[in-house]
């Protein structure tokens, strides 16, 4: 693992108010941070629980541009880190030391579901003649290689089932190989990963979860059984 823990250094005195410091998540973060304890940890919440927030603030502390990208890509889209981004802080972890203590061996990505083949497509990398979904898997296949810190916000959007099933493959293969992945998803295919640590976000914060405990999981299993039992509330 590269980094163990993620926290918000706030300067003493001040005063926090409004969004993203509103974000149930975000508040967390401040009381408690965040500590990992696996290799992979994948976010989960309904929209606007602030996952999102929460992965594109640990991207931007570790110093990945917000739009999507590796490290070695220096913010073209020239904008200022968000306010969170601004405050994250890492503990590493041991074998994370030297990335952390040198902005120069720092190594990643932050994956975006919308800007995803464009940030791999200005770093000279570009599937040409795929699908978007395609496109993504190849990234995993020829790029996401080296240790370092893979920050991810839905990959799963652009995949098909059986897609979702090789992705898992790839995550499984890139943390065998030295790397740390934070992953924002919706997926119940994706959390079944063993050995992941799952981390439920809501009106509550953030808490640990097992994957058959999950909403999400849950939900799936009931619509599947029974698909009418859910869309008798909204069809007509």
């Amino acid at each position: 693992m590269i980094i163990e823990r993620a926290y918000a250094h706030i300067d003493p005195g001040s005063r926090e108010e409004g969004w993203p410091w509103s974000v149930p998540c975000v508040r967390g973060l401040l009381a408690d941070g965040l500590r990992f304890t696996a290799p992979v940890t994948f976010l989960v919440g309904e929209n606007g629980s602030g996952k999102s927030t929460l992965v594109e603030g640990l991207a931007e502390g570790f110093g990945l541009d917000s739009y999507g990208g590796s490290h070695d890509w220096r913010y073209a889209s020239h904008r200022p880190k968000s306010a969170l981004g601004e405050r994250i802080r890492f503990d590493a972890a041991p074998r994370g030391r030297r990335m952390l203590g040198s902005w120069a061996a720092r190594k990643g990505f932050f994956l975006r579901a919308e800007t995803a083949l464009d940030a791999l497509d200005r770093e000279g990398f570009a599937p040409h003649s795929v699908s978007h979904g395609e496109g993504f898997l190849a990234a995993f296949r020829d790029k996401f290689l080296q240790p370092g810190l893979y920050v991810m916000d839905e990959p799963e959007a652009a995949l098909s089932f059986a897609s979702c099933l090789e992705l898992i493959g790839h995550l499984d293969e890139l943390v065998k190989n030295g790397a740390q992945v934070i992953c924002a998803t919706h997926s119940p295919l994706l959390t079944a990963l063993p050995g992941a640590d799952i981390v439920e976000v809501g009106e509550h914060g953030m808490r640990r979860v097992a994957w058959s405990e999950l909403t999400l999981v849950d939900h799936w299993r009931r619509y599947l059984a029974d698909p009418r039992s859910y869309l008798r509330h909204v069809l007509d």
